[in-house]
């Protein structure tokens, strides 16, 4: 039934914020007081703070595709970097913009395949959204660029959260007589963590104090990945307060978290694809006064194909059949329901550093974790919140392992997962891939990325 142009006025609009690679330990609001996040803390003074947010796989493509689609990575063959979503996916942007919206997006895709430097032309490759202020993947955040529906880049001066949230700014002005849907992607806190103007670098390695499971932390890299959160942190400011000048703050669902963390020296490791909780735990506040609670802390787990069906639910807008996360809206208000026990977690096709294929399930007080060999990681993240002891085929823990390696099975089973070595993937999916198992990517605008893995 067609949606009437009065229905269409009363929904909320949607404004989605994520950056980079920011974990969930990485706020003041999820108790670090390292660092200084005085909006991000306000914004989750004013709404529901998820306090066990998941990245279902921590690595950028993979979570952009089911952050959108509400669909698991395997299920779309979204299982590397720099691979192209299909058009044939249904995103969140077509069904709102089906509905009547104006639908936005604004900073990184990376979801048009391996030209990170190239142009999505208007049309099916932008998933729904009208408005497009797009670089596929850049983290040269003080020499960066983007698109229009030009394909020439258009070069940014300056570093480019501050211009991308101005571009942010300008569309709530633009847009705030109609219903619209605006997602903005920042690149930081992703490395390079020290690529940012020297006023903003407001944290030294001196004032680092490395979590418990780090105690080698690279306190240079974290000294300059919170000053990039802080930086973020006033652009969040910026567009809180654009809600408010435009006078849409309160119809607009406004939501913050990002796709997966850094590991950052904890368990030895760095950046993202591991399943620990560095890696996979995020933050996520949503806002929307009047119909959130504010203050409200849940525990409900929610994982990235979860995010499109409770924000499409809290809109009152149907759920498209092809989604397979589930509707947590009861969680987001404050209400109970059936909540999920566990969060699937994994990573498909590892890539970069060694690393095996695994497969897992984050509960609230458990992570478990498979690899191809058997049972590796067990940790009771209520005893033991820094994952100092894993206790995987501990003979005290037996009961729970096995409650946990069969809620994997059924996870395994009921996504069509058949846990195979990446190679198998790489074959099925038609992807050719260099020596370290990665996805060969290509910049096209003449500067480096500096992406990294």
């Amino acid at each position: 039934m067609a949606t009437s142009e009065t229905e269409t006025s009363q929904r909320p609009n949607l404004v989605f914020i994520f950056p980079d690679q920011m974990r969930a330990q990485a706020c003041g609001f999820m108790g670090n007081e390292q660092l200084r996040t005085p909006n991000m803390d306000l914004l989750a003074e004013q709404g529901v703070t998820f306090t066990n947010a998941v990245s279902t796989c921590p690595v950028c493509t993979p979570y952009r595709a089911s952050l959108i689609t509400g669909r698991y990575p395997l299920s779309m063959g979204m299982v590397l970097n720099d691979v192209r979503l299909p058009v044939t996916e249904l995103s969140i942007a077509e069904v709102l913009r089906d509905e009547g919206y104006e639908t936005g997006y604004v900073g990184k895709w990376h979801l048009d395949g391996p030209y990170r430097g190239g142009f999505t032309p208007p049309g099916p490759r932008r998933q729904g959204f009208d408005y497009w202020a797009v670089a596929e993947c850049t983290h040269n955040y003080m020499n960066s660029f983007y698109y229009r529906d030009d394909p020439e880049p258009i070069w940014i001066e300056g570093y480019d959260a501050d211009f991308h949230t101005g571009l942010a700014v300008e569309y709530i002005q633009e847009h705030a007589g109609s219903p619209f849907c605006l997602f903005v992607s920042w690149g930081p806190p992703h490395e390079p963590c020290g690529l940012m103007p020297e006023e903003y670098k407001v944290y030294g390695p001196a004032s680092i104090q490395p979590r418990p499971n780090a105690p080698e932390a690279p306190v240079d890299e974290i000294a300059g990945y919170y000053s990039h959160i802080t930086a973020l942190d006033r652009n969040l400011g910026r567009i809180m307060q654009a809600l408010e000048e435009a006078g849409v703050a309160d119809n607009t669902i406004l939501v913050f978290t990002s796709d997966h963390g850094d590991m950052l020296g904890s368990q030895g490791e760095t950046r993202k694809q591991k399943p620990w909780d560095e890696s996979i735990m995020v933050p996520f506040v949503m806002r929307w006064p009047g119909e959130i609670p504010a203050g409200l802390r849940m525990d409900t787990l929610i994982n990235a194909p979860d995010v499109m069906p409770t924000l499409l639910s809290l809109m009152e807008v149907a759920i498209p059949d092809t989604v397979e996360g589930r509707d947590l809206a009861f969680a987001a208000l404050g209400q109970p329901g059936a909540e999920p026990s566990s969060a699937f977690i994994g990573n498909i096709c590892p890539f970069g550093a060694p690393l095996p294929e695994w497969r897992g399930v984050r509960t609230k007080a458990h992570t478990y974790v498979r690899t191809l060999e058997g049972p590796w990681l067990l940790y009771d993240n209520a005893e033991d919140p820094y994952q100092l002891n894993n206790v995987v085929n501990d003979p005290e823990h037996a009961a729970v392992q096995e409650r946990l390696d069969d809620e994997l099975h059924d996870w395994l089973k009921g996504l069509g997962d058949d846990f195979q070595p990446r190679e198998v993937y790489w074959e099925r999916f038609g992807y050719e891939v260099d020596d370290r198992g990665v996805y060969p990517h290509i910049n096209e605008v003449g500067v480096s990325d500096l992406e990294g893995e």
